[in-house]
């Protein structure tokens, strides 16, 4: 009989707990003994291992965040604390262990895997940064969220003449900013691929106020150069035209919480029960995520050794439907 664990790690993304139950209800229907680490890598360290039943991971598919929690862990990027980590799980008799998390956590994953412990990682970051997979757990839902924001703001904008710098999440990736802009038919959006001055900005702000719309929504990417702050800073120096007033909007951490939709329930139950079949069929140091329509895995070595690409295409084409 196999004794399986599993981690959350990262940032916390809707659809998580949804991948967590599909984990242990596979392994369980396997026979296998299934075990929830706490706190992420930290619990690794600390020994914070506990058994998980059917019964334990009942009632958590429409919950957001992680019902294992997750803390950062700079030990663990210390060979002292990978080893330390090792030693724990051998110590509790696990055979393998399952990683739920993003970029950080998958390089944890793959740290894991070359001390030879056999690790699967699922795809799961409300930032769809995550190289070897098309869309990751919690961005559907994370999408969504920004959307409707967009919409409401664009419902007071409109009320007031004015214009809106709406910031939303993503680190390094304009991937949400990007999409929510088009679905939400903002006039411009800023991320931190391709460098965009101020004054492009308000050059799209005036031109809007010009035509006579009755207001202006720029969604901005937070790892934008200019990010909604400093743009509403660099406005109040410089006094700049825009011809509506400004007002800043952002969404932060709201993002992230709340209940997670259906796409991503299925796709963490999806990707849950994929990673436990590997898991079974010894294949180890992989990530598991969607690929073509479908769960697939690329090694781990490859996800930490290459950086996700965005369609720029979707840039362009923003431009012209604004």
């Amino acid at each position: 009989m196999k004794r399986v664990a599993v981690l959350t790690s990262g940032g916390d993304a809707p659809g998580m707990n949804a991948a967590i139950r599909s984990i242990v209800r596979s392994g369980i229907d396997k026979g296998w003994e299934m075990f929830g680490v706490r706190l992420g890598y930290r619990g690794l360290i600390e020994d914070q291992i506990i058994p998980l039943s059917t019964r334990d991971v009942s009632g958590i598919l429409h919950i957001g965040g992680t019902m294992l929690g997750s803390a950062r862990c700079l030990e663990f990027k210390t060979p002292e604390g990978q080893a330390k980590a090792l030693r724990t799980l051998n110590q509790n008799r696990i055979d393998g262990v399952i990683i739920i998390g993003g970029n950080g956590s998958q390089t944890g994953s793959y740290k894991l895997s070359q001390l030879n412990f056999p690790v699967v990682g699922v795809a799961s970051t409300i930032d769809n940064d995550l190289y070897g997979s098309e869309i990751t757990i919690g961005v559907d839902t994370a999408l969504n969220i920004a959307l409707e924001s967009i919409d409401r703001l664009k419902t007071t904008a409109s009320s007031h003449q004015r214009a809106f710098l709406i910031e939303v999440m993503g680190r390094d990736c304009g991937y949400l900013a990007l999409m929510s802009g088009i679905a939400g038919g903002a006039e411009m959006v800023v991320i931190p691929e391709v460098p965009t001055e101020p004054e492009e900005v308000a050059a799209v702000i005036y031109r809007a106020y010009e035509q006579g719309k009755a207001h202006a929504i720029v969604v901005v990417a937070e790892g934008a150069e200019y990010n909604a702050s400093k743009l509403m800073q660099y406005y109040e120096e410089n006094s700049e035209a825009l011809g509506f007033k400004l007002r800043a909007t952002i969404l932060g951490h709201v993002q992230r919480g709340g209940n997670p939709g259906a796409f991503d329930r299925l796709l963490a139950t999806r990707l849950g029960a994929a990673a436990v079949d590997c898991m079974e069929k010894g294949e180890k140091g992989v990530l598991v995520g969607w690929v073509n329509g479908r769960s697939g895995t690329i090694p781990l070595e490859e996800v930490v050794s290459n950086k996700k690409q965005l369609d720029l295409s979707l840039l362009e084409l923003s431009k012209k439907l604004f």
